[in-house]
């Protein structure tokens, strides 16, 4: 169980006291409390492997898949172990099937991994749904190493069951710097100039540079060791889901995709089997209730890093 830590006033992580963290937990769903849609915006506490077959058919709009990568990382009271490929492949290809039914034909798939095993889940992807691009983004942080280059990038697969889909493209625009702003008979040419400088708003890329991963002064931060930052699974979000809209993660970890989901108005299921991450999710979406800013996303606008004082005094 979880144990609430003593941090200085400006860390804003997420601690629960073993108290908080059952009665939290008790607010998620059990695998023999499923019945009729009672799963709808809702925690399961389970093994996802569990969960799957229980789950009704082309329910999801929208996928967020963020397995364990295959590294050697603990999780809270579990550790998951370094597989050979052929494993690996072999645990990606159940979780592919075991929620396959539960996807409607215009559904997109979103699914999060690392460079080693990124080539790997796109061919099994690639067997089960079409593939319409990679998206690489930049960690910002990742450890030093002596004989190799650091590695601060990760992938995530974009892919759909058909060739009907939901992408908002006007929904996740970001908003850069001019460097040269260009006029036209004195006036700025697909650029404005506000208070906080000179901005123009630009289509994206499969290339993310703007995303921090959380960090001890932001509300959303808690221990869990690969936390995804809301602000990447909003342009997910944004970009291929509509309001109203179902959006499931199997692997929720700490929830930051039903946290996301419910702060742009979307309905979510997550599946976590560890307690603890499964409280500290409960947790989260209830302060999602009184606060719904996302870190980087602000007057619906995508902003390059560090760019807005709001930002920083998040």
């Amino acid at each position: 169980m979880g144990i609430k830590k003593e941090h200085a006033g400006r860390n804003r992580t997420i601690y629960l006291s073993q108290e908080e963290e059952q009665t939290y937990l008790n607010r998620c769903l059990r695998i023999n409390e499923l019945s009729g849609n009672n799963f709808l915006d809702n925690l399961i506490y389970d093994d996802c492997f569990n969960v799957f077959p229980g789950l009704p058919d082309n329910f999801v709009d929208l996928l967020i898949v963020d397995p364990p990568y295959n590294l050697d990382k603990t999780f809270s009271t579990s550790t998951f172990h370094k597989m050979n490929s052929e494993s690996y492949e072999d645990f990606t290809r159940k979780w592919i099937k075991g929620l396959q039914h539960t996807l409607k034909k215009t559904a997109s798939i979103y699914v999060c991994c690392d460079w080693k095993t990124s080539i790997l889940i796109a061919k099994l992807l690639g067997d089960f749904f079409i593939i319409q691009n990679r998206i690489t983004w930049q960690r910002e942080k990742g450890r030093g190493a002596l004989s190799n280059w650091k590695n601060s990038l990760e992938d995530i697969w974009f892919c759909t069951v058909s060739k009907q889909y939901t992408f908002n493209v006007e929904a996740v625009k970001q908003r850069r710097k001019v460097i040269a702003p260009y006029r036209i008979n004195g006036k700025p040419k697909d650029w404005e100039e506000t208070e906080n400088g000179k901005f123009r708003d630009t289509y994206p890329s499969n290339f993310w540079d703007d995303i921090s991963i959380p960090y001890w002064s932001m509300p959303e931060n808690t221990d869990h060791p690969t936390q995804k930052p809301e602000k990447l699974y909003a342009k997910l979000i944004l970009a291929s889901s509509k309001p109203g809209d179902m959006v499931f993660d199997p692997f929720a970890g700490v929830g930051t995709a039903c946290v996301v989901a419910k702060k742009l108005g979307r309905c979510f299921l997550g599946i976590e089997s560890e307690a603890e991450y499964c409280s500290l999710a409960a947790k989260r979406l209830e302060m999602a209730d009184s606060d719904r800013a996302i870190q980087g996303y602000i007057d619906s606008v995508f902003w390059e890093r560090n760019s807005l004082k709001e930002q920083k005094q998040r």
